[in-house]
């Protein structure tokens, strides 16, 4: 997964085959190109609007969740989460960690980064039976780079393995995120976009 180390430098360029496979009218006499999953998850976050924070170790983390705290003046603020062992981890930084879905933003886990559109698949474990119109606007996502995923049939047999036949209910993606306040993209049309943040460690 080093592999986000070039893939993040402002000079890449996606290489011949991730071209081809983001062209829409290819022969179908030809097999499709293979692009690696963490590769193809992190293009299509990023052209959705995401905010892609890779991070290589535990302190890259706290750092770079403090600097979105500092950049977005959240400190002190309502926060709205669910997670035990993330209100643990991120004790330090004069938070107010609530279940009030009016919060200032959502702090989460997820169950999966699903390569194929860029999407987080939530459920559940992170928002109860809350549809995501209901979540704040604003959202952090803590992941680790083993939870990327090709497809979301993919994702949704790593839950059915992590929760022993037992799949949680309230599955959904969160895959449009906002880029600017004017743009209108008919495609997200009753859909929920999100200010989404994505910190990423390096776990493989």
């Amino acid at each position: 997964m080093r592999l986000f180390k070039r893939l993040l430098n402002p000079n890449y360029k996606p290489d011949d085959k991730t071209k081809k496979s983001e062209t829409s009218e290819q022969s179908s006499y030809y097999p499709e190109e293979t692009v690696p999953a963490d590769e193809k998850f992190m293009l299509n976050f990023k052209r959705n609007g995401g905010k892609f924070i890779y991070c290589e170790d535990w302190n890259e983390i706290l750092d770079a969740f403090d600097n979105i705290l500092l950049e977005n003046d959240w400190y002190e603020q309502d926060v709205f989460c669910y997670d035990k062992q993330l209100m643990q981890r991120f004790d330090g930084f004069n938070l107010n960690f609530t279940n009030n879905a009016e919060s200032k933003f959502l702090f989460s886990t997820c169950e999966a980064l699903i390569a194929h559109r860029g999407e987080i698949m939530l459920s559940s474990r992170q928002m109860r039976e809350k549809k995501l119109g209901d979540l704040p606007e604003d959202v952090i996502i803590f992941a680790t780079t083993s939870q990327i995923v090709e497809t979301l049939s993919d994702g949704l047999r790593i839950i059915n393995t992590k929760r022993s036949g037992t799949i949680p209910s309230n599955i959904t993606t969160i895959q449009h995120f906002k880029i600017k306040e004017s743009e209108d993209d008919f495609m997200s049309y009753g859909s929920s976009s999100k200010n989404l943040y994505l910190l990423l460690l390096e776990d493989l």
